[in-house]
C-alpha cells in the first residue's frame, strides 16, 4: 500500500531581507522530500484567495532556486486546465491561504474535491497553508465569513481530526477551538502555531516539523476527555 502524506501547516514559506520575496522554509523541504522525487512537480492551487496572481507569482518566485518543475491550477474565472490532469500529474499539490469556506465551494463545483482524494490515495503528497490546512480535516476555526471566526465543518476530512491555524498569533482561535472540542462540533483536533506544521502518515499524525529550526513555535493535541478539553503540546520531530 503506498503511503499517503498530508503537511497541515501554519506556515511554508519564509522571509528574505527582500521586501516581498519568500523562501521555502522547512516545512515545504519537508513536503517535497516527502514526494520521493529528485525534481519534484509541485502545483500550487490559490482558490483560497481567488487565484490572486501576485500571490501565485511570489510562490513561482520563491521556488526558482529549488531543483522542482512548478505549475498552478487556477479555477478563476474558468479552470486554466483540466482539473484531473493538473492534480493528476503533480507530486505535491500545494494550497495557498485565504477563505477556507469559499475554497471548498468551489473545489466541490469543479470536482477539485474528488481529484485531491484520488491523487492523496495514488500517493500525491498534499499540503497547505492556514485555508490549506483546515481543507484536508473534517474543519475548524476560519475568518472565512467575517472578522469573528466562525466554524467550517464540511472540510474534505481526508484527516478525521479537527484542526486550529495560527495558534500563537491570532486571539481568537485557541479559545474557539478548545470550546468546538469541548461541546463535540470537532473531534480530537490538531493545531500549528505560525511556521508550524503536523504531518500526517495515512490518516495518522506522526511529526510535527518548522520552518526554521530554532524556532519557539509548537503544535498541540486537543482532546476532550470526561468534561474538560485537555491541550497537549507536541514537540518538533516524530510524534
Amino acid at each position: 500500500m503506498t503511503n499517503r502524506y498530508i503537511v497541515a501547516s501554519s506556515g511554508g514559506f519564509i522571509a528574505t531581507d527582500r521586501w516581498g520575496v519568500m523562501k521555502p522554509g522547512g516545512i515545504m523541504h519537508r513536503a517535497l522530500e516527502l514526494t520521493g522525487k529528485t525534481r519534484p512537480r509541485v502545483l500550487f492551487m490559490m482558490t483560497a484567495s481567488g487565484d490572486d496572481s501576485s500571490y501565485i507569482a511570489r510562490s513561482y518566485q520563491a521556488m526558482s532556486d529549488s531543483s522542482v518543475d512548478v505549475d498552478h491550477l487556477a479555477l478563476f474565472t474558468q479552470p486554466n486546465r483540466p482539473v484531473e490532469e493538473a492534480i493528476g500529474q503533480a507530486d505535491l499539490v500545494w494550497v495557498g491561504g485565504g477563505s477556507v469556506a469559499n475554497l471548498l465551494a468551489v473545489w466541490r463545483l469543479h470536482g477539485v474535491d474528488v481529484a485531491l482524494r484520488n491523487a492523496w490515495e495514488s500517493g500525491t503528497v498534499l499540503g497547505g497553508v492556514s485555508a490549506g490546512s483546515i481543507c484536508w480535516h473534517v474543519g475548524g476555526p476560519t475568518d472565512s465569513f467575517g472578522p469573528k471566526l466562525e466554524v467550517v465543518n464540511n472540510a474534505l476530512g481526508l484527516i478525521p481530526f479537527g484542526n486550529g491555524v495560527h495558534y500563537d498569533s491570532e486571539a481568537q482561535r485557541r479559545p474557539l477551538l478548545q470550546s468546538l472540542v469541548k461541546d463535540e462540533s470537532l473531534p480530537v483536533s490538531f493545531a500549528t502555531d505560525d511556521h508550524v506544521a503536523v504531518v500526517y502518515e495515512n490518516e495518522n499524525p506522526f511529526e510535527v516539523v518548522a520552518d526554521t529550526p530554532d524556532t519557539k513555535a509548537r503544535a498541540y493535541r486537543l482532546e476532550k476527555i470526561g468534561d474538560e478539553v485537555v491541550e497537549t503540546t507536541l514537540e518538533l520531530g516524530r510524534i
